[in-house]
């Protein structure tokens, strides 16, 4: 009889030999697990709380364009710097403030924090303009630019109702980019 061992199977290694391709890809990936978490964490409580500023405003703006279709009225939004707002337009074609609704109340932003709308329709917007919902839902696209010490958000509205929004670190200028 023959040797137990077929003739083409692998040796083990002596050891001390090295690692297998499985253990080095392991290791990296464990090692690119923790470099993100550290990122993440280190990388700040600003950029998170700017994003989360932002998720609240892309909300409300979704929340007050539906509001402007339900209602079959106009409803606006302003800013101010440090906060925004949200309007009704009345009978008498004047823009009042919007009540009564926990969305749609004024809010104000984290300190440090400050807002302007940046396009609507395609054109740049004053500082203190009351940007429109139309009760058909047909609105213009619109952008806003929330800036901290931590980095820039941009919130962009589509035409049909849809809020989206991207966060930058510093010297990341979302302003300047066209959408």
């Amino acid at each position: 009889m023959g040797p137990l061992t077929a003739a083409g199977t692998r040796r083990r290694p002596a050891p001390g030999a090295g690692f297998t391709l499985v253990e080095v890809m392991v290791v990296i990936v464990v090692i690119g697990i923790v470099a993100t978490l550290v990122t993440v964490n280190l990388g700040g409580e600003g950029t998170r709380d700017l994003g989360r500023e932002a998720k609240r405003l892309a909300g409300a703006l979704e929340h007050a364009q539906a509001l402007a279709q339900w209602q079959s009225e106009t409803l606006g939004v302003s800013t101010d710097g440090p906060g925004y707002r949200f309007w009704r337009r009345d009978d008498a074609d004047r823009w009042t403030a919007l009540s009564g609704d926990d969305v749609l109340a004024p809010h104000a932003l984290a300190a440090g924090m400050t807002l302007a709308p940046h396009r609507y329709a395609g054109a740049p917007v004053a500082p203190d303009a009351i940007l429109p919902f139309r009760p058909s839902g047909r609105n213009e696209p619109f952008a806003f630019t929330l800036a901290s010490a931590a980095g820039t958000a941009r919130v962009d509205g589509d035409p049909i109702g849809r809020v989206s929004f991207a966060v930058a670190g510093p010297g990341t200028d979302l302003a300047a980019t066209p959408r």
